[in-house]
């Protein structure tokens, strides 16, 4: 699926995911500035900005055909890649929360 067919769809199909991922960062993790969404193929992936304007990749999301079925994988900096996690079924917020606390964008939290 193409970059913008992923977006159309997501949009289409009420993936507010990048509206409601901002305000649950907005609320909850005030050590990021803002949180930044990009599209490729089957992928939305998801970097928290901090506020010195560092950007660090926090996960990605797969498009699963539904705008309520994603897959989840997590960023791991060791390795420079993302790990899926087939064992969460929690909602993108919940995994969000997870990711911010494995990267230790919780200090203030």
């Amino acid at each position: 699926m193409r970059t913008g067919a992923v977006a159309a769809t997501c949009a289409q199909h009420g993936f507010g995911g990048a509206a409601r991922l901002r305000a649950h960062a907005k609320a909850n993790w005030p050590q990021l500035a803002e949180i930044h969404l990009r599209f490729r193929g089957q992928f939305a992936y998801l970097a928290g900005e901090l506020a010195d304007g560092e950007q660090m990749p926090l996960m990605r999301l797969r498009y699963g055909g539904s705008a309520h079925r994603w897959g989840t994988a997590i960023y791991v900096a060791s390795k420079d890649s993302y790990e899926d996690q087939i064992w969460f079924s929690g909602s993108t917020e919940e995994i969000f929360d997870l990711v911010c606390d494995l990267h230790g964008t919780n200090a203030d939290h």
